[in-house]
């Protein structure tokens, strides 16, 4: 299978960051990981570029997690610290961007493809979407400090506990209800919503936005605890090794609480 790319473009002042991986529903691949980087390093300091959407190819998918066949080649819980503060490097690029960001979320934004969301300012979704973070069935293994803060920021400790411990996916709606979506919108007319919005960024004081999405990130960030125990004592259990083996092999796996 394809190992995806990311692809930039621009239109006036409005550029695009499309995952373009539509026949495994835009999951993520190291090659594709690195493409948004090279994206948000492209951007970062132009001062040209007053908005920017994030979109997935095939409309069937945002982001549907990261590619888990990258996991088998995992060893130690070291390997599970270190793809973790490689992915917040990744997701701290995109989060730090100087404009405005506006996630489109048509279909899947599960694992990575929701923590790539809740690293955008604004976010739509079509009716039938869905956002989660399934591993508590699927992988055994766990997120970093940061993300299960972006998680708790994005939808509540409620939901967030709902989401995780459950592994229940969240419709639209609940994620609209959370304040986490701006709007549902229709798929016919979500070409017309994006460029509504960016128009209105667009017509917004620069420095403005730029300032309080810094003051704002500061905020989240202050007194961020370090979570590398928890992360090795996940990625280091006989349990996820279980969980990757049996997804790559699609079965369910079997659960030993070690």
């Amino acid at each position: 299978m394809s190992d995806g790319e990311v692809r930039l473009t621009r239109d006036g002042a409005m550029a695009t960051i499309m995952f373009d991986r539509p026949q495994a529903r835009n999951a993520m691949t190291w090659k594709m990981y690195e493409g948004l980087a090279a994206a948000c390093a492209e951007l970062r300091d132009d001062a040209n570029v007053r908005a920017v959407v994030l979109r997935g190819a095939g409309g069937k998918a945002f982001v549907a997690g990261t590619d888990i066949g990258q996991f088998t080649q995992f060893t130690s819980p070291e390997d599970g610290v270190a793809y973790e503060a490689k992915m917040e490097a990744y997701l701290g690029a995109l989060e730090a961007l100087p404009m405005p960001t506006l996630c489109v979320i048509e279909g899947w934004a599960i694992g990575g493809g929701l923590a790539i969301a809740a690293c955008c300012d604004l976010r739509i979704a079509t009716p039938g979407s869905k956002f989660g973070v399934p591993i508590a069935r699927t992988l055994g293994n766990c997120l970093s400090v940061a993300n299960y803060a972006r998680i708790v920021t994005a939808v509540g400790q409620a939901r967030a506990k709902r989401m995780l411990m459950l592994a229940e996916n969240l419709p639209a709606g609940d994620a609209l209800a959370a304040g986490f979506l701006m709007e549902i919108v229709e798929p016919a007319a979500l070409d017309r919503r994006i460029g509504e919005i960016c128009e209105r960024l667009q017509g917004n004081a620069p420095v403005t936005m730029r300032v309080t999405k810094e003051a704002l990130r500061r905020l989240a960030q202050a007194g961020m605890p370090d979570g590398d125990d928890l992360v090795r004592a996940c990625y280091g259990s006989e349990d996820f090794h279980t969980g990757v083996r049996a997804f790559v092999e699609k079965r369910t796996p079997h659960w030993r609480g070690r």
